[in-house]
Parts: structure tokens; sequence; C-alpha cells
């Protein structure tokens, strides 16, 4: 059975500092910060979501920085995200190549793939991205970074899903999630949700050899997809359950609701809902430029705010 989803929502990793995660996200990146706010499931560390404007579904990258908490480097590799792609304006990649290298960050040209130019960066955890060039992407960009607006990012591209094995990842991304093979490289199978288009993409990549991957810093700890409604979510959880995975129950993120668990290459998915989105506490023209707290952890704002980080970002 077919599910309203409808794209990509986000991609959360683990980052490193973070100082050097917002500076990077916000001024080289270009990203806007469109929540402050911390990891629900460990309230001593940020959560930071960075976007367009608004936050919309396909354009979010997301943040733990985890410096000083013991987490060690992690190893990419089998069963990860291994690297995040970005939508770029067709012809910018010029510009993209003179503005990262002006900040010190190497920038390397990528073997096309799906006759698609790109570049390819890593953050200072060790983040990898990919800047994809692409004249269909109509969605508006933020237009506050330091890159311009004719050549901003415009959201998510894709995300590339390294498994050992792709039969049941392609499996069940086909039959349950309402995906469709739209391209294969060497390697490489790519699907689309709906239409094909940026933001709504995932290769998989394939590779008997790949050394098992370990979560810590530098690593996607998971890739969200977008589901209309809190119906649907609930639904597919259902199935997901009768097709043998092991499914979390919804949980509460405040800006949507999310269910979690591991497709069959061993890749952690969320399935997250488009509302109720980032204004809900926030109005758009503030957004990123207070810490906002779950209503259950208000009362411990003062335990929290001391054990956070002192930082300093730039949401315009």
């Amino acid at each position: 059975m077919s599910h309203p989803i409808v794209g990509l929502h986000h991609v959360t990793a683990t980052s490193d500092d973070a100082q050097a995660d917002l500076d990077f996200c916000l001024g080289v990146l270009g990203l806007r910060l469109v929540k402050k706010t911390v990891n629900f499931d460990n309230h001593s560390v940020y959560h930071f979501y960075y976007g367009t404007e608004r936050g919309a579904p396909g354009t979010i990258w997301t943040t733990f920085p985890y410096r000083g908490r013991g987490v060690p480097v992690g190893r990419k590799g089998a069963g990860q995200v291994t690297a995040t792609a970005f939508s770029v304006p067709a012809g910018s990649l010029a510009s993209w190549t003179a503005h990262l290298r002006a900040r010190g960050v190497a920038a390397d040209e990528a073997t096309p793939r799906f006759g698609e130019e790109s570049l390819r960066c890593t953050d200072p955890s060790g983040l990898r991205f990919e800047l994809i060039a692409s004249d269909s992407d109509t969605r508006p960009p933020w237009p506050g970074g330091p890159v311009g607006e004719h050549a901003a990012i415009r959201g998510l591209h894709h995300v590339t899903l390294t498994v050992r094995s792709p039969q049941q990842t392609v499996e069940l991304l086909t039959t349950l999630l309402g995906c469709q093979v739209v391209d294969e490289a060497e390697s490489y199978v790519r699907l689309a949700v709906g239409e094909r288009a940026p933001g709504r993409m995932l290769d998989v990549r394939y590779d008997p050899a790949a050394e098992p991957a370990m979560n810590g810093l530098g690593t996607v700890h998971h890739v969200a997809l977008a589901i209309t409604g809190g119906d649907d979510q609930a639904r597919l959880r259902r199935e997901l359950i009768q097709y043998g995975c092991q499914v979390t129950e919804i949980r509460d993120r405040c800006y949507f609701t999310s269910i979690y668990f591991r497709e069959p290459g061993g890749v952690l998915l969320e399935i997250a809902t488009v509302d109720p989105g980032f204004t809900v506490d926030e109005d758009v023209r503030d957004l990123g430029r207070s810490l906002k707290l779950p209503p259950w952890e208000e009362p411990h704002r003062p335990e929290i705010e001391r054990t956070l980080p002192p930082v300093r970002s730039t949401a315009a």
C-alpha cells in the first residue's frame, strides 16, 4: 500500500564542537538557524536545526554537538547515511568553489553521477557534503546567508545510504514507503518519492566489502522522511511492524511527531510529520534567536542552561 510520504524531511548528524558547527552551517553553507533547542533524549546537548526561512521539510539539516560528552569519533560505513547532498542553482558551482576556498574549506569536483555536476566538501567534524547543481529546483532559498540569493542552497537534494547489499533495502523503500527506482549506476540505485526532484531522492550505495558503520562524532545519525499527518504515520507504524521492523512508539518532537526504525541494511530511518512546524513556538522572524525547550523541560531551564556551552549565532 502506498503512503503519503512527500519526500525528505531532515537529516540529523552527530557533530563535534557547537560553535564550530554554527559557524560552518551559517557562515559557510549559508543556512538559517531555524531552531536552537536541546536533544530531547539528552537535554545537556544542543539540537540545532538549520534550513531555509521556515525550515520547510526537505530543507532541514540538524546536528547534536557532542564535544566533551565522551562520544568517540565515528566510522562511516555500511548501515549509515554517508553523504548529504544539498541542491544549489545550476551555474553556481564556480561561486561555491571560490566561497568555500576563501573560508579554508577544501572543495573538490565529484565525478558526475546521474548526469549531475557537484562539489564535495567536509565540515570541521568530518561530515561529508555534496552540492548538486540543479536547474529544476524552484524552492526559495534563505537570502540572509553569505553566498547571495543567486547561489544559495535551496534545500536537501538527496542522501546516500551505504549498505552491503541493496536488495532488501530497495524492497522496503519501494513496497512499503512508496519510493520508486528512477536510475541506476555502478554500485548505486537512485530512488525517488513521487516525482524525481531535489528533496525527494535517496541514493542506495552498495559495497559488499564496506566496513560496518559506527555512530559517533562526524557521522549521520539518521535520515527522516516526511509524512503528511499523524493518522498516516500511525498506520505506517503498524505496517512496518507487520513487515518485521522494530519500530519505536510515536514520539512528540514538538515541531513534528516521529517514529524510528532500521531498514534491512541497518540505516536508521525516521518518519516525521509535516506539521506543526517550527513556527509553533516562535514567530518566523524570530526563529533561532533563543533557546527553546519542550514544555516538560521548562521547569529545568536554569539547570539545562548551565550545562550547555555558551554559543553565539547570527539568526537573521
